[in-house]
């Protein structure tokens, strides 16, 4: 399943939103400095929905409201199992690399900063998460909603394999 297939729409979700990085760029005028900021944000609802966003403006507040409404835009369904993800998936995003595995219930998210506010949001309790290669909040974050969004649910594959489902669920 491709990222842009499982799309969905803001309107009557309850989302919660973690601000994952914010970082201040100046600008070198004439007339002095001229601060702004960007921010990026992370919304779910914690069932399987989850939405990466950037925002950027004169004022904090105004880079998260940006980034929240950017999110919003940007939601994908992800497949939740048992609070943990359906199979291992490796994912590349600009430098970063993410690396997402199921977990035993009771483990936790076991991942690092930006990878655990989105794993988090999507609603996984028990997952292994590594990064690879660039520490870069930004392509880490992409990265990981491509990961998630490329997660095929078990019924899908024994749909396409002609299994029936008693044999998905019962081995």
């Amino acid at each position: 399943m491709t990222q842009s297939n499982n799309r969905i729409k803001s309107g009557e979700l309850e989302l919660t939103d973690k601000v994952v990085a914010i970082n201040r760029v100046v600008k070198t005028t004439k007339g002095g400095r001229a601060f702004s900021f960007s921010a990026l944000v992370v919304v779910g609802n914690g069932n399987g929905v989850v939405g990466q966003g950037l925002g950027k403006a004169k004022e904090v507040k105004e880079a998260i409201a940006k980034g929240i409404d950017d999110a919003k835009k940007n939601l994908i369904k992800v497949p939740v199992m048992n609070g943990t993800v359906p199979h291992d998936q490796f994912t590349k995003a600009g430098a970063a690399k993410v690396l997402i595995k199921p977990a035993a219930h009771g483990t936790g998210v076991l991942a690092g900063g930006s990878m655990r506010a989105v794993l988090e949001a999507a609603g996984y309790t028990d997952v292994l998460a590594k990064s690879l290669g660039s520490a870069n909040p930004h392509n880490v974050v992409k990265a990981t909603v491509k990961a998630l969004g490329e997660m095929r649910e078990p019924i899908e594959v024994a749909k396409k394999r002609n299994v029936g489902l008693k044999k998905v669920f019962n081995g």
